[in-house]
């Protein structure tokens, strides 16, 4: 199917201003040509039927400047484009392994911690709707919130569900990341991707991250850590007695660990200490693992000036055939 025209030599279409004038002209000379014949009285003449060549006596006419319209639209050389693409999209699997415990509580990030998150990957998973995308969630131990899928509304109604005191408090990143990888490790993408996020040092848990970061390294996982918490002390809600009081807690991030760990899988680590800098580290993140997206693009241009030349010939063609025949004038 043909997409668009366009004409090689537009500026012969500027040839289509003399039609106007071509137009006005034969108007104007029509007044002074008409038969002229003195009688005393035009009464006999008034009811006289009007013949077939007096009724298509402007034809000709017509003809000429159809035909002449026709041959400047062929004169520009119309052209008409055909394409085709084969597009062939090669998917990324990503695993989101976000720590859930405590102190993702603090309220250094708008509302908390863990809702900033959550809101800052809602937003990630929207933006990636060709990929799958799996969930896992951790603190003094871990699960699989949601397997890998393409379903991301599903995906996104279990992400709301989290809450911190789910499971067991703690932060148990080696259980998290081995938890994630295999979510991955059978996986026939041609990238796979793990983003961890956390706030605390590895306390808890049966695998040591560093070894986890290894099995993810043989797999050929590649993991981006991300470090939330602000410099310093956070305000951390306690409730008691008489009711929720806040008390400064000093942020601590294992960030060598973190580092380790993304070096290993050849990943990178990142440091975000409220939430505008979360939503631009999830934005880079996004930038560095985009679908990869082969296009092979077919174009021909096709002439289309022969059918416009051709209807302008057949059109002087028809004139010269009436003009010697039809509308004959005699001496």
């Amino acid at each position: 199917m043909f997409e668009h025209i366009k004409f090689a030599n537009s500026e012969a279409l500027y040839l289509l201003l003399l039609v106007p004038p071509a137009i006005a002209w034969y108007w104007y000379r029509g007044r002074d040509t008409k038969a002229q014949l003195q009688i005393s009285d035009s009464i006999p003449f008034a009811n006289a039927p009007k013949t077939l060549r007096l009724r298509l006596r402007h034809l000709s006419f017509i003809l000429k400047i159809a035909a002449f319209s026709l041959l400047i639209i062929a004169l520009a050389r119309p052209q008409s484009t055909s394409s085709r693409q084969n597009v062939s999209v090669e998917g990324i699997d990503i695993v989101l392994a976000m720590d859930i415990s405590g102190s993702m509580m603090a309220e250094d990030f708008k509302p908390n911690r863990l809702e900033a998150a959550k809101d800052v990957a809602k937003d990630f998973i929207k933006g990636r709707p060709g990929d799958r995308i799996g969930l896992v969630i951790f603190s003094g131990e871990s699960f699989t919130q949601c397997p890998l899928t393409t379903d991301h509304t599903i995906l996104i109604n279990l992400l709301d569900d989290i809450k911190s005191g789910m499971i067991e408090d703690g932060t148990a990143i080696g259980d998290g990341l081995a938890t994630a990888v295999s979510r991955l490790k059978e996986s026939s993408a041609v990238s796979k991707v793990i983003i961890l996020l956390t706030d605390g040092e590895n306390n808890r848990g049966f695998i040591d991250p560093a070894s986890a970061a290894e099995i993810a390294r043989i797999f050929g996982l590649r993991v981006y850590t991300i470090g939330v918490g602000t410099i310093g002390t956070a305000p951390f809600p306690i409730q008691t007695p008489f009711g929720t009081r806040y008390q400064q807690m000093e942020v601590r991030i294992d960030e060598p660990l973190l580092q380790q760990i993304a070096e290993m899988t050849n990943g990178k680590y990142f440091r975000a200490t409220n939430k505008t800098k979360l939503t631009e580290i999830y934005q880079e993140i996004d930038q560095l693992e985009k679908s990869k997206i082969d296009v092979t693009e077919f174009r021909k241009k096709h002439e289309e000036f022969l059918p416009f030349a051709l209807a302008a010939l057949i059109l002087l063609l028809v004139d010269f055939i009436t003009g010697i025949t039809f509308f004959r004038r005699f001496p």
